[in-house]
């Protein structure tokens, strides 16, 4: 049996992560099991208090040799646009800044003691924040992959373009799609694990699995082990199993 752990959008809760990690833990230790890979499915940063930390919890476990696996989220490459000497946009969305409340840039930049409020000039912003954000986190931001393979499950941060070979898929399309995906009922040829669009709880819908359950609004951080095509939610109880709604759609 293949066994793999996935948290879901973390958006800068380093705490609600630390608690995510404990109960994996415990889920570990009820099954013996010290080796399946805890798949992080990306949008580390934005909105929450702590997205400097969550970056350094991330880093260090990986320095340690952990079996963590990071993917890369829209956020995490916003950031990383904004961050580059010319403060590019984002492609997808080009007309919104980083830094606007509903993304949640200023949040993270004041993670790292730089004060991006409206009143202050965004040039100067954008130099405070390239002198504030440290080189070995751009680099790892860099470094994530946007998509991660295990037995019959597919990771990614949002979901995949029905009708494209799984290891095809664009990486625009793994960082941002939602409605054509989620209307999608086929099989995908894996079970697609993802988040990217806030449900109320940790939804099986047949073909895909949705954890992202609004943590960046302030909503719980949901873990979970995948056995298969079986989900169970962690919790400090122990495991909850999450049946497939077919008859459900999301975003």
């Amino acid at each position: 049996m293949v066994r793999s752990y996935a948290i879901g959008d973390i958006h800068g809760q380093r705490a609600r992560l630390e608690a995510a990690h404990d109960l994996i833990a415990e889920d570990r230790a009820r099954v013996g099991d010290s080796d399946a890979p805890v798949v992080h499915i990306g949008d580390y940063v934005d909105r929450g208090p702590d997205s400097r930390g969550v970056l350094d919890l991330l880093m260090r476990g990986r320095a340690e040799g952990r079996p963590w696996i990071c993917l890369k989220g829209n956020h995490d490459r916003w950031m990383r646009f904004f961050l580059d000497p010319g403060c590019k946009p984002e492609p997808v969305k080009p007309g919104i800044s980083w830094l606007e409340d509903r993304v949640g840039g200023a949040a993270t930049l004041g993670a790292y003691g730089v004060d991006a409020g409206h009143h202050r000039d965004p040039v100067r912003i954008h130099a405070e924040a390239r002198a504030a954000v440290p080189a070995a986190h751009l680099a790892f931001i860099d470094s994530l992959p946007f998509s991660y393979r295990r037995g019959g499950a597919f990771f990614c941060h949002a979901g995949v373009r029905p009708g494209v070979p799984l290891e095809e898929q664009d990486p625009t399309d793994l960082m941002w799609i939602r409605g054509e995906f989620h209307r999608d009922r086929r099989d995908h040829g894996a079970l697609i694990v993802h988040g990217h669009t806030p449900v109320d709880r940790v939804t099986h819908f047949g073909n895909r699995v949705n954890l992202d359950t609004g943590a960046g609004y302030g909503r719980p951080l949901s873990a979970v082990v995948i056995e298969g095509r079986d989900v169970h939610l962690l919790t400090p109880e122990g495991r909850v199993h999450v049946p497939p709604e077919p008859g459900r759609e999301s975003g």
